[in-house]
């Protein structure tokens, strides 16, 4: 459930999952490693009060960067970044932290990550009801829904998120595979003409998802599977219509392995999959039925949708 309305006061009040939760917005250097560049001392965020959630308007060339501490909820919140150049990054590398009913309205327009995340600590951390859906402006690399840091140590559960039409990946979850590499979850998120990859992880799970490639903007794999794995594909819908791999494993010269089951996929780029580095790809069953583009239940459908939250 939503938390309650933000107050005035700068400080941080409990919610009831007993994480603190950001009541301001504080507007600092960043910290994400590999997700976000320092643009010095920014300006506090001007955020107009509403009876559901707060909105925080991104002035035109500014790119603002908000922070999220250890056991801190930033949540119920509607980001403007409608004006010209404008550009947000969210950075949570803490730990047990939750990002939950946030809205981006407006494309933004930065190569820099829109999320920059990671739990560091070893447990787990959440990222709900997202939407990015307006995508980015057009440009190469430009816009970069969520990027897992190599640094992550723990776990992140990703449910319900909407990122369309980036100029990078949609879901960069694959920077800390390798030994010790933290996990990813990946449940009932769509993604949408975003270049390189849709959903990309090395350690985890992409399930009830949707995947699309259409006219509309950029080209990208639907699952981009990295070592060490494993990666399962579970009960997803990954429509390509002939301009990327549905499933691609393994990259870099390491190989990695997919099951995938109950998962319909296109079959016209090059028979829809592909294994490079030694990777295997295992396909357990295959689902009576052609992938659909469907918006995954309780996924978010606008900006304002997400902001006020889900049930």
């Amino acid at each position: 459930m939503p938390s309650s309305p933000r107050t005035d006061d700068d400080s941080t009040v409990a919610t009831e999952t007993g994480k603190s939760s950001i009541t301001r917005r504080r507007a600092l250097q960043t910290i994400a490693a590999g997700a976000v560049a320092t643009f010095g001392t920014l300006q506090p965020a001007t955020a107009d009060e509403s009876d559901e959630y707060e909105r925080i308007t991104v002035d035109a060339g500014e790119h603002r960067t908000i922070t999220v501490d250890d056991g801190e909820a930033f949540e119920n919140v509607l980001i403007d970044v409608t004006a010209d150049g404008s550009h947000v990054t969210i950075a949570a590398q803490g730990t047990d932290w939750t990002i939950r009913n946030v809205g981006i309205e407006g494309r933004v327009s930065g190569k820099n990550a829109v999320f920059g995340v990671a739990d560091t600590g070893g447990n787990t951390s959440t990222i709900e009801n997202v939407y990015l859906g307006d995508g980015a402006i057009d440009g190469h690399r430009i816009g970069l829904g969520i990027w897992v840091a190599p640094e992550h140590s723990g776990h992140i559960d990703v449910e319900r998120v909407n990122i369309q039409e980036m100029g990078d990946n949609s879901f960069y979850c694959s920077a800390p595979g390798g030994a010790g590499g933290g996990t990813v979850d990946i449940r009932n998120c769509y993604s949408a003409n975003s270049w390189v990859s849709h959903f990309r992880l090395a350690d985890g799970v992409v399930e009830n998802c949707t995947a699309v490639n259409d006219e509309r903007h950029q080209d990208g794999r639907g699952v981009w599977a990295w070592a060490p794995g494993t990666v399962e594909v579970v009960d997803c819908d990954l429509l390509m219509n002939g301009r990327h791999y549905a499933i691609e494993a393994g990259a870099n010269g390491n190989g990695t392995a997919v099951e995938v089951s109950k998962t319909a996929f296109t079959t016209d780029f090059h028979g829809g999959t592909n294994e490079v580095d030694g990777s295997s790809i295992d396909i357990v069953d295959e689902p009576d039925r052609e992938p659909a583009d469907e918006l995954p239940e309780g996924c978010p459908d606008s900006a304002t949708e997400a902001a006020e939250g889900t049930d």
